[in-house]
């Protein structure tokens, strides 16, 4: 069976959170850190934290991210907003409801709203097979063509 798809992205906004947790640094790397192995990725790096101060002051917020083997997880917080962004990306099948249910017990959000993306619908899995697929649309367009 071919295998469709380079793999899943879930986007997810978390509103009404504890604003508290948005607003730690620890809290946000520390879930960071967690998360990966809590949905069987392989963390690659340490989790990368930072605060952001922005240009209106209810615009501030930390951001971060982890590099796993299969891909990113990354984070955007705005405390003075209760809101959050998370996108969780992996080339390796994950259960997105697992991801969607530690984030919002790990910053008490009070509503989520989320999408799952298959990214890279025609990613070639196999350079060889892709190889000769791609040679055989060619030779259908040559004998159209003629």
């Amino acid at each position: 069976m071919r295998r469709k798809g380079l793999g899943p992205h879930l986007v997810l906004d978390g509103y009404e959170c504890n604003r508290e947790k948005l607003a730690d640094l620890d809290v946000i790397y520390a879930y960071l850190e967690e998360l990966p192995d809590r949905i069987e990725m392989t963390k690659i790096s340490p989790p990368f934290v930072t605060r952001y101060t922005a240009g209106k002051p209810e615009d501030w917020g930390i951001s971060g991210f982890v590099i796993i083997a299969e891909s990113h997880i990354s984070i955007h917080t705005f405390p003075e907003k209760l809101y959050l962004s998370v996108d969780v990306f992996s080339c390796k099948p994950f259960d997105p409801e697992v991801a969607i249910r530690i984030t919002k017990e790990w910053f008490e959000i009070g509503r989520v709203d989320y999408r799952v993306f298959e990214r890279g619908r025609d990613f070639p899995h196999n350079i060889f097979a892709s190889a000769r697929l791609l040679d055989e649309e060619r030779g259908r367009v040559l004998s159209l063509s003629r």
